[in-house]
């Protein structure tokens, strides 16, 4: 009796809709797909190919932790972590991977930026922005990340290209989010002194509310960035090279020892990434 009751409305064609919007949002905008993968992929390929992979690894490794202790106050743990965590995947033959890997992370959270932080100004200025826009966040941040991947190969095949707009999505919250977040905590009382100096709405965005959110928002941009990462070995499944290619690779053929080794690399990177981007939101001690 229950079963029938279940099944008097018959099966909903889902699957079949989905596949139907895809094939036809591909085809309407080809014209702008195909470029993108084209171009951009090639503008990936020189980046990670051309420039990372021939700067000397000794230079990468000392620029890196030149960086790291400029921003950690002049500290020498964060450095010294960089150094040692650095040569260990060069010494491990993983220096290439970490190369594409850098790519991908840096690419991606750019993207992020570009693209959250506006949007998150938007939302702070407008309600109907906010209430529109923050579901598709909810969504965005709730859908399981193998799920991205399926619009990503639709659109742009496999490679690096969908592995960076897989990660866009996934990692695009948390900048738009913190961004909203951080102006909306701006004092009042400094909004309203900007209003009686006869401050324009753009002059004010700029030099007080903007400002006075920077620690907020970089806290998003750290997340953003430690979410592109974390895409890569899911990424790898689609043909984006980098470390979470021989992970994936590993994991297929049971080599524990190379994917711990592979795996490690990117604990380094993301350790690594997620200090300077910490420290950079610190305020600096008088």
């Amino acid at each position: 009796m229950l079963n029938t009751v279940l099944d008097f409305v018959p099966e909903i064609p889902i699957a079949e809709g989905t596949e139907w919007f895809t094939d036809k949002i591909t085809d309407i905008f080809s014209f702008l797909f195909d470029p993108i993968n084209t171009h951009f992929g090639n503008f990936m390929e020189f980046v990670a190919e051309e420039v990372l992979i021939n700067i000397p690894p000794v230079i990468f490794i000392i620029a890196v932790a030149l960086i790291a202790f400029f921003v950690s106050g002049k500290r020498f743990g964060l450095p010294a972590f960089s150094i040692v965590g650095l040569w260990l995947i060069y010494n491990q033959g993983h220096w290439e991977d970490l190369m594409n890997t850098v790519t991908l992370v840096l690419l991606a959270s750019i993207l992020c930026v570009i693209i959250g932080v506006p949007i998150g100004i938007l939302m702070s200025k407008s309600k109907i922005a906010n209430a529109i826009i923050t579901p598709i966040l909810d969504f965005m941040q709730t859908m399981p990340a193998f799920v991205y991947l399926i619009p990503a190969v639709a659109f742009f095949g496999i490679g690096m290209v969908p592995g960076v707009f897989a990660s866009l999505i996934f990692a695009t919250p948390p900048t738009v989010r913190f961004t909203n977040l951080g102006i909306r905590q701006v004092s009042e009382e400094l909004v309203e002194a900007a209003d009686a100096f006869g401050s324009t709405g753009t002059q004010k965005l700029f030099k007080v509310e903007l400002p006075m959110a920077k620690s907020t928002i970089m806290a998003g941009i750290n997340q953003t960035v430690m979410l592109a990462l974390s895409m890569v070995v899911i990424a790898s499944m689609i043909g984006a090279p980098g470390l979470g290619r021989e992970v994936l690779s590993s994991l297929q053929r049971a080599q524990v020892g190379t994917g711990f080794v592979a795996g490690l690399g990117i604990v380094i990177l993301a350790i690594i990434i997620d200090r300077i981007t910490q420290n950079m939101n610190k305020k600096k001690e008088d």
